[in-house]
Formats: structure tokens, sequence, C-alpha cells
């Protein structure tokens, strides 16, 4: 007996070392491509090994593999080496986009990439070596290829070699690996990779091979959206508007009909700058103050997806989502849609927008028209230098300077106006604004001496050249900008009959520890306080997701107005409620929209983020994990977590559906 186990484990071994010899070229590639997606996973999401999504990548790429020997062997090496390539790419484009979006990239996403050229800088910053490190499987790949050449390998497996058996074995493992890792998946991760909402959830649970096949595939849906899935579409899109009902008229319905309106896009601000001090002098003193004048939506969020910027000027504008696969202004812009420029339009109204950069940039020079703005006063529009240029064009000072006699020229020309004002100079890299500015970070502290007792004042300034404190100073630049902006409005002899709408389009795009930094520096040695430390401040994943609020302040000169639009308004608000908000003060109501009038909505507002995270003023939901945190003591029924998460499904379905489909397209727009 024992003679047999010793023969059989000989012949395993036999044909694993046999195996390992005539396949070295091949298991080379696995390794390679395996180690690659691994490690993707640990630089993004942190999880180097995990089970599931280990097995479906390594059934990926065996079934990849597999197809290289239909190959004669001595060609294997340029078949297994473009694969190889592929996978770094989308290895290093991955890690990358992590970086900047906490998220992972998509094919329709390269609609936009002709936006690159003009954030380069800001690409370059962020960079990491583990980003890049992807290029060398390569490149040892290629190593091993020419080793294996100065062998008889190739000669050797080309004589031995029998393709089509090792094809289907090969191949049937892979098979294999997909079916376990498919046959043990839930209903919960089937619904998410048929969404796609979540991508790191995704990437978790079924590697980034399956994220980047699965995310191709809804890429490809609505290129052929004429053959497939409009009437469904159309037939969800009616069921749920049908449902909805004009809701009843609020203190603030109508009171805007007759004035102009203006919106100040503010690049980057988030409202916890507005909480900062540093040696008595406020980070942003002049957004405190407009503040303080008008009326701030302390609880506001953006909503934006991989379009960032575009996506909030479309968020605004339409009330609906950003696209699930791509920007909107980039890849939809000849979709219809009801904005806030084209009901006013309907009222006579001029409409126009501004900006200090190209007006290609995220392709506005076609969205803007299709979103119902008249006139577009771009980079052309202004004059000045190479040395006005702060990051993406002519820096904000010298933009308002020249904004202003435009508007005004626009008030005498026409009886009614809105427009939106687009700033850039905050823009990442901020260390490019944050060289103008005065701002002074430095931290003081006094030690005393164990054996004197002498105590010695220190200064040091760690902030500075940290990522949150390059931000800080260019966010305080752009400030200084906005204050200018401000004076010119109040010494003008215009805009008596002109509210303006002050909003941040999105957050800096900080990670965690980097903003953690300013919560839990210790002054003394420039390192963090850790957990434990009675300096601590705990800063986890929910307040960094919570700190991600901007600000939204409507203000205006009108006395009579002034008196309305005052004091903190506090209800839990989204981009998305923007449109219903405003178009409700000029009487207007758009029943198309994916989010309510917040003084209708009040309290039971919720915000949907595009990734399928949830928050109320009740609850911060994160649709990766199904984990959420309780906010402000509320009590929660028993069923609201799973009511919110339908619902959030619900408005992201009807909204892409909008946008994929162009349903807007046969439906007339009325504001009555």
């Amino acid at each position: 007996m024992k003679k047999k186990i010793y023969n059989f484990l000989k012949k395993i071994r036999k044909n694993v070392v046999e195996y390992i010899i005539t396949n070295r070229l091949f298991i080379s590639y696995v390794i390679l491509a395996l180690l690659g997606t691994m490690l993707v996973r640990k630089f993004t999401i942190g999880t180097f090994f995990s089970f599931k999504p280990f097995i479906t990548d390594l059934g990926i790429i065996l079934i990849i593999g597999g197809l290289g020997y239909c190959i004669k062997p001595k060609n294997q090496f340029k078949y297994y080496f473009i694969w190889l390539i592929i996978f770094t790419l989308m290895n290093v484009i991955n890690s990358i986009y992590y970086t900047f979006y906490t998220s992972f990239a998509s094919f329709g996403e390269l609609t936009a990439v002709g936006q690159t050229e003009t954030v380069t800088g800001s690409i370059f910053e962020r960079i990491r070596f583990v980003d890049l490190m992807y290029i060398f499987f390569p490149i040892i790949f290629y190593l091993i290829h020419k080793k294996l050449l100065t062998s008889s390998y190739y000669y050797f497996i080309d004589k031995i070699e029998k393709g089509k058996k090792m094809l289907v074995t090969t191949a049937l493992v892979g098979a294999l690996c997909l079916a376990y890792s498919f046959g043990v998946a839930t209903n919960l991760d089937y619904g998410r990779l048929a969404k796609q909402w979540h991508r790191s959830y995704i990437v978790e649970r079924f590697g980034i091979l399956m994220y980047q096949i699965n995310d191709f595939i809804q890429f490809l849906t609505p290129q052929i959206s004429s053959l497939f899935g409009y009437e469904d579409a159309l037939a969800a899109f009616n069921t749920y508007f049908d449902a909805v009902e004009r809701p009843d008229s609020n203190e603030y319905t109508g009171i805007l009909q007759g004035k102009n309106i203006v919106f100040v896009h503010m690049e980057s601000i988030q409202t916890f700058l507005m909480d900062l001090e540093f040696n008595g002098e406020e980070v942003t003193p002049n957004l405190n103050r407009l503040a303080s004048e008008g009326m701030f939506f302390s609880n506001f969020y953006p909503q934006v997806s991989t379009g960032t910027s575009s996506d909030t000027e479309f968020t605004l504008l339409t009330g609906l989502m950003p696209a699930a696969s791509g920007p909107v202004f980039t890849g939809y812009n000849d979709r219809e849609f009801f904005t806030i420029p084209k009901y006013l339009k309907e009222l006579g109204y001029y409409t126009f927008s501004m900006h200090g950069n190209l007006a290609t940039m995220w392709d506005r020079d076609r969205a803007h028209p299709s979103l119902g703005y008249e006139g577009m006063y771009f980079e052309e529009s202004y004059t000045y230098t190479e040395e006005d240029v702060i990051n993406l064009g002519i820096n904000d000072r010298l933009f308002f300077e020249q904004v202003v006699p435009i508007v005004e020229n626009i008030e005498a020309t026409y009886e009614n106006y809105m427009g939106t004002i687009i700033t850039l100079s905050n823009h990442s890299p901020f260390s490019i604004a944050s060289e103008y500015s005065t701002l002074d970070l430095t931290s003081h502290y006094t030690t005393v001496d164990p054996l004197t007792g002498e105590v010695t004042e220190n200064a040091v300034d760690y902030l500075s050249d940290s990522p949150v404190g390059k931000y800080i100073k260019s966010a305080n630049y752009a400030d200084l900008a906005l204050g200018d902006f401000l004076n010119y409005i109040n010494e003008s002899d215009a805009f008596d009959n002109t509210v303006f709408v002050f909003y941040g389009d999105h957050d800096a795009k900080l990670l965690r520890s980097e903003i953690n930094y300013l919560y839990n520096l210790n002054p003394e040695t420039g390192e963090v306080y850790e957990e434990g430390d009675p300096n601590y401040v705990e800063y986890d994943y929910y307040a960094h997701e919570l700190n991600k609020n901007t600000p939204l302040i409507i203000w205006t000169k009108d006395p009579e107005l002034r008196n309305v639009f005052s004091g903190e308004v506090t209800y839990t608000m989204g981009m998305y409620n923007v449109a219903a908000t405003i178009l409700n003060m000029y009487g207007i109501y758009n029943k198309y929209t994916m989010g309510g009038d917040i003084f209708t909505t009040k309290e039971d507002n919720m915000v949907v983020y595009p990734n399928g995270n949830i928050l109320t003023n009740k609850v911060y939901y994160n649709n990766s994990t199904g984990e959420y945190k309780v906010l402000n003591d509320a009590t929660l029924d028993e069923n609201y977590i799973s009511e919110l998460s339908s619902t959030a499904e619900e408005i992201l379905d009807i909204s892409n559906s909008i946008i994929v489909y162009n349903l807007l397209d046969s439906v007339e727009m009325s504001g009555d």
C-alpha cells in the first residue's frame, strides 16, 4: 500500500515538474498577470489577497492564456506579451485614476480623454511609484523570454507541445474558476455587477479583470440602445413620473419672478475651510462674509462622478444625476434636457456662461448650447498674458475684473438675464495657486527645559508643503479673488435686481490621510497624532465623506430680498435639489427631476450619490459595504435602510435612462 502511495505521489511530482518545464512561458505569464491584479487591489482598496477576486482573475487569465496554445510555441511570446501590456496599461490607469477619484476607470471616460492635457500638472503632482510599478512586469516577461531563447526551450516545445489538448485543459480550469466565483455570488453581488454603480465593490468581489470586462459591456449597452432596452426604460420612466405629484407652493414660490440670477461656480471649495483660522486670519473671510449676509446652506453636498466640474454643472441645471458611464458633457451632449436656462429663456431671459478656460474643455462649446446657454464668454473673451495664468487659464482675480463689465453690459442690453460664472484658479494641482497666498500656516508651541524651567516659544510650518496645506492656501487665494468680485458688485450701479447663487462644485479630491494631517498634526514633530493620544481627533471614513460638503449661498444687493435670503439652512441637500428649488422661486415646476425643492422636502430629503451611497439627516449609508453611520442620534425604523436603498436604486436607474435613451426628447417641457 505504501509503495502504491509512493508511486502515486512520485507520478504526480513527475507530472508537475514536467508541466513546469514544458510551460515555463505560460506559467510566467500567469504569475505576472495575476500578481499585477493583486497589487492593483492592494494599492487601491487595500486588499492584496482575497480568494474570490483572486479566483475570478485567475479564471480570466487562464482562459485568455489558453488561447495562446493555438499559436506555435515560437510565436506565443508575442501573444502573451501583448496581453501583459494590456493588463499593465489597465493597472496603471486604474491605479492613477483611483488616486484622484477613489474609484476605477471606465471605458465611458475615454470620451473625456481629451481633457487630460489641461490637468497634466495635477496628475504628475499626485502620481506615486506604485502607480507605475506594473510596467516592470512586461519587462520581466521579456527577460524570461530572452533567457528561454538562449536555451533549446522553444525548439523542444515545438516538438512535443499538444496545443489543442492544452487549450481545452487550460480553458476548462479557467471556466471552473469562474463557475465557482459566480456560483457562490449572492443576489447583491449580481445586482451590483449589473448596475456597475459601486466600482470598488465589484473589484473587491470579482477582481479588476471582471470589473473591466463588465464595464466594457456596460459601455456598449448605450451604444446599441436603439436596438435593446429602450422600451423597458421608457416604461419604467413613465411609471415613475406618472406617480409624481406636483407639490404644494411654499413661502419661496415665485419670489424671484422678474429677477436676474447669476450662478458663481467656485472650483473645489469645501465648507470646512470656512471654519479654519490660522494665526488670527480666516482662510475664507469673504466666503464667511457672504454666508453671514445671505442664505447659507451648510449641509449641501455635490453628487459628482467622473465628470467632476461638468457633472456639477449638469446636475445643478437639470436636477438629474451624472451618467453611469462617462461624463454627460462629452458623451451625451446631443440629448434633450430640461434646464434652468431653458425655462428662463421661455420667459425672455438672455442666458450666458463665462469661464477663463478653453471652450472645448469638457466639450462646453457643445454642451452649454444644448443646456440652453445663448452667449458663451470663454478664454478668447478676455485680455491676459501668460503671466496671468494660474492652472488652467486666466487667474480668478483678473477674470472677475473683466467679467463684471461684461455682465454690466448684458444688464444694460437685456431686460432680464441668467448666467453662470465658472472660476478655476483653485483647481488642482493646488501648489500653483497656493504660491499667490500670503496666509501664514505656521504652528506655534512652547517647550520647557526640564533642568532650568526656561520656556521657549517655537514656530514651525509643516502644513504649507503638505497636500492639505497647499489646498488651504490655494483656496485662500480663490477667496481673495471672490472678495474682489463682491467689491465690484457692491460698487457697481448695476445688479440691484440680481440674485447671486454661490456654490462649491465638488470637494478637493484629497485623500482621507491628507486631510487627517490637518486635524491630527503634531506641531512639534510634523507627524500625526496616533489613536490613544489625548490630542488625537478621529477622522474615519464617515467623517471624511461628511466633510465633503461645499458651500451654497444665495446672496443679493436687493434690500427686500436680502431680508428673505438670510440665515443658515441646515437641511441635508444635494446638488440635484438646486434646480427644483430655484425654479420654484420663479413659479416654475419641472416634473422631470430627481431632486425636489429643498423647502418642500426639508428634513425628508435624501442625497443619492452616483456610487449608490446615500445621505439623509439621519444616516450615511455606504453602498459598497452595506454599513452605515447613524447621525444626530436618530432612531431608524426597521425598514429605513432597505427603503432608502430601493429608492436610491430607482433614482439612479431612471436618471441614467433619461440620459442614455434621450427620454425627454418625446416629452413636452412645461413649467406650469
